[in-house]
């Protein structure tokens, strides 16, 4: 089955090179796949598409691809994918779950401790001997309540580390399991000192976190995104962290964060950034200059275990590929 595997990083290539080995014929490319790729003949035949988060498959996209019939994200989410117009198609999506249900929990608290703590201020100031003690006082999370939208497996293991902190806890999920401090969102949002997004994107959740939202909490919360940022409306965070609603952002996602992209320099140019990214762009630099924020670029996944996790689920979905006409049943299948 003709395979082309998109975003591919060396340290993967080796992998993917003997998973698909036989019975598969592969084409390795380093860079997303998107709307500004040019599409030649070799791969317009691909049955199997492998992807991370940093493509986009549009309609558009997906269109240029007539023979396809499977797409692997290395990713948990797919909100990266037009399933709608895979759902027409017949085109079946797979993904990489739980990979980084524990990679991803920690990586909350990381970041969250970086930017309360003031770690990169107080680091830079001793790289240049400027070392200014009273610029460095942070706020500890002992005793402080945290709110984490999104109790699947990544936010329960955040309510887990939150306890071994003795902090209090809430959590918010559609779906509700296990024995975790339930609430409606605004008493999440009223109640909570910290506020942890560990949610995937879907159209309910898109720009959750807004300016009416915002102003249901407490004033000095802490805002901490690693999930996507298009859970969160850009505009109204900026406004928020200016006035001190917010006291502290720590975000490893944001919107239209493909603009921020140096692995595929084509992302930087003007010409291919969407339109309606323009404004994100704009507002984004300006929160990327804030003192009280910490933006990282979408490596909460990235420890050698996650990935390895990744790497060996993609082969078995490659494998389900193979077999898929004579499976009653398939692992990790994403079902529409």
């Amino acid at each position: 089955m003709k395979t082309v595997f998109f975003d591919v990083q060396p340290y993967e290539e080796n992998f993917l090179k003997t998973a698909a080995k036989q019975n598969f014929e592969a084409v390795f490319i380093n860079s997303p796949l998107d709307e500004n790729c040019v599409i030649s003949e070799n791969i317009s035949n691909a049955e199997i598409l492998s992807i991370f988060i940093t493509s986009t498959l549009s309609e558009n996209v997906l269109k240029k691809f007539p023979k396809l019939r499977f797409i692997l994200t290395r990713s948990v989410g797919y909100s990266h994918i037009d399933t709608k117009y895979c759902k027409e198609h017949e085109i079946y999506i797979f993904n990489t779950p739980h990979y980084g249900d524990y990679t991803v929990a920690e990586y909350t608290f990381a970041i969250l401790l970086y930017t309360a703590r003031r770690i990169g201020k107080a680091q830079n100031d001793v790289k240049i001997n400027d070392i200014m003690m009273n610029d460095y006082t942070g706020v500890e999370l002992f005793n402080k309540t945290i709110g984490v939208i999104g109790a699947g497996s990544i936010g329960k293991n955040v309510l887990d580390i939150a306890k071994g902190f003795r902090m209090n806890t809430l959590a918010y999920d559609i779906y509700q399991s296990g024995d975790y401090n339930y609430c409606t969102l605004d008493e999440l949002f009223k109640n909570s000192d910290i506020i942890s997004i560990n949610a995937p994107l879907t159209k309910d959740n898109y720009h959750l976190i807004n300016k009416e939202t915002i102003s249901k909490m407490k004033d000095g919360v802490i805002i901490v995104n690693v999930a996507r940022g298009e859970i969160i409306d850009t505009e109204a965070l900026f406004e928020a962290l200016l006035n001190k609603k917010v006291s502290y952002a720590a975000l490893d996602v944001i919107e239209c964060e493909e603009i921020l992209c140096t692995e595929n320099q084509k992302c930087m140019g003007l010409e291919n950034i969407k339109e309606t990214c323009l404004e994100k762009f704009y507002i984004n630099q300006k929160l990327l200059n804030l003192p009280n924020v910490t933006i990282t670029p979408h490596m909460a996944y990235n420890t050698k275990e996650a990935i390895e996790r990744i790497l060996y689920m993609t082969k078995e979905n490659l494998l389900s590929c193979l077999n898929f006409d004579t499976m009653t049943g398939a692992k990790n299948l994403v079902l529409l």
